[in-house]
């Protein structure tokens, strides 16, 4: 199996942080081939004499795992669930039920040294008393987290177990690159009012929301008359009666629906006949957010509104991979109102920031009726637009930093310049990211032209460095050039080519330090493309 550059990528980086520290995380959204990426993963520590246990907390999760395996790699899995056991087992990967290992008595079976390293799939569960049991016993194994797009407040979760974060991959990054299907998503102008619905482990909880929801099942399904009937549609809903009444609705209402749930006895079958084309609406409640995979549908209309980025993106993620004949994934996006709860909305698919994803909102609320928008195309406006607006507000702090007296360049100017919004909302999640920046780091920093003291926490001065090398390969402007240009008053020098900026510092420094009449700075861009490039110039230089 050929894999992509991101699935190569991301196992080198795992193999790269195993070398340092003992846990670490993987973060692909839904659809990107996680499985296949860690069965790789496994295939090439089997090779290095490694035995290795896959976690999972659901069956179909371990099924999966299990068939991957062998279509990826041609190696077997010895299963550890229920009656079956991979107690001397000669396969050198087992895949592992948690509510199974979790007892004492099954641990005991195995010595503490028998695994060498621990996948968990899912891994936003591994905090829970159960995982942890397993991760004790185990205690000197090598670990993998692997999960899809969680927050920052489930980064900063995950950090009390993991050290860190190995790869991660975005859903805009796939969309971009074309291994996710596009995703639209359609205002519905039906506001439920969800102030009434109390919380509980800090999401809505679900009776509540049935209860809110129930009056709105029969107008929600003449809105999908009218947008999504000759589409393969998935409904998530908060109980099971819910799901019941809803399917019943659609189908009086000429839709192919039907429903499924934990005791459903006819749920392969439904499953398969949703797969086939029989049904053209599926509806569950909650029970195929993870380990389902049906590529044909193409659109998901979430009926269970949730507070919780991850479990968000988990319920998109079930329509986001690619199909013949797919053009995109439609998302319809109802009004819900609340005066308390930030919910998560499409916008928060592709903007961690809340403010982007507040203003990205508001842009697909006022799009006229009937209008579905793409929100990878509307991001990077809002993204340009939400940066403008901050640096409107920090003009004055950053036109002082602009006159400071000193040869290195502030940390937050060259953020703003470059236009990086992972470095400006930048928060230390994993490991010892929170400790301070050690003193080969302000050495590093500091011959890159960055003025180390501003920089609080060890987590940022790495995340500076990469960033600054990662621009020095792609010949991009130094520190240096940026702090130069800006103070005469030069906008986004951060997005300029290195030849660039030289050119026009060396036409300033040839006109006594003075503007050239012929330039505005405040609106200038650089016109002319300069393609060669020389690959020995300093980083302490121009």
């Amino acid at each position: 199996m050929e894999l992509r550059p991101y699935q190569t990528a991301a196992i080198d980086a795992i193999i790269s942080e195993w070398e340092k520290i003992q846990k670490t995380l993987l973060v692909l959204p839904t659809g990107t081939g996680k499985t296949i990426v860690f069965c790789k993963l496994s295939e090439r520590m089997i090779c290095k004499g490694k035995r290795i246990l896959i976690l999972a907390h659901r069956g179909e999760l371990l099924d999966q795992a299990a068939d991957k395996m062998m279509k990826a790699t041609g190696l077997g899995c010895a299963i550890e669930k229920a009656e079956l056991t991979a107690e001397d087992s000669w396969f050198r990967t087992t895949v592992g039920s948690v509510q199974t290992l979790m007892s004492e008595k099954r641990l005991e079976r195995f010595s503490p040294d028998f695994y060498d390293i621990i996948i968990t799939d899912e891994a936003h569960h591994c905090l829970s008393p159960s995982y942890q049991v397993i991760y004790d016993y185990f205690k000197d194994a090598k670990h993998l987290g692997v999960t899809a797009t969680p927050d920052r407040g489930d980064k900063q979760d995950l950090g009390q177990f993991f050290d860190s974060l190995a790869y991660e991959y975005t859903l805009p990054e796939a969309i971009n690159d074309g291994f996710l299907s596009p995703i639209k998503a359609l205002s519905i102008p039906i506001n439920i009012d969800l102030n009434a619905c109390s919380q509980q482990a800090g999401d809505f909880k679900a009776r509540d929301l049935g209860n809110v929801l129930d009056p709105f099942l029969e107008a929600i399904a003449d809105e999908m008359a009218e947008h999504c009937k000759d589409r393969k549609t998935v409904i998530f809903l908060p109980l099971i009666a819910t799901s019941k009444k809803m399917c019943e609705i659609l189908n009086k209402k000429g839709f192919r629906a039907t429903e499924i749930n934990g005791t459903s006895k006819d749920r392969s079958e439904n499953l398969n006949g949703f797969t086939d084309g029989k049904f053209n609406v599926i509806c569950n409640s909650m029970l195929l957010t993870e380990g389902w995979d049906e590529p044909s549908a193409d659109c998901i209309v979430c009926l269970r509104p949730t507070k919780i980025r991850a479990l968000y993106a988990q319920i998109i993620g079930r329509g986001t991979r690619l199909y013949p004949g797919k053009e995109y994934l439609l998302v319809l996006d109802f009004l819900w109102h609340s005066d308390r709860h930030q919910l998560c909305r499409p916008a928060n698919l592709v903007c961690e920031d809340p403010e982007m994803a507040a203003a990205m909102t508001k842009i697909i609320q006022e799009q006229e009726e009937g209008k579905a928008v793409d929100i990878s195309d509307i991001s990077e406006e809002v993204r340009q637009q939400v940066i403008d607006d901050r640096e409107e507000r920090l003009a004055k702090k950053l036109e002082e930093m602009r006159h400071r007296k000193r040869q290195l360049v502030d940390p937050i100017q060259f953020e703003m310049s470059i236009r990086d919004e992972k470095l400006l909302n930048y928060e230390p999640a994993f490991g010892d990211e929170n400790s301070a920046v050690t003193p080969s780091q302000k050495k590093k920093l500091e011959k890159m032209g960055i003025f180390s003291e501003d920089i609080q926490n060890k987590g940022l001065a790495e995340s500076l460095i990469k960033k600054l090398d990662e621009r020095r390969i792609g010949g991009f402007t130094t520190p240096k050039q940026i702090r130069c240009l800006e103070r005469y008053g030069f906008r986004d020098v951060g997005t300029w080519k290195f030849l660039f900026a030289k050119s026009l510092i060396d036409r300033i420094a040839g006109n006594r330090w003075k503007i050239p009449k012929d330039i505005e700075p405040y609106s200038y861009k650089p016109k002319t493309e300069i393609k060669s490039i020389d690959a020995d110039f300093e980083m302490t230089g121009w």
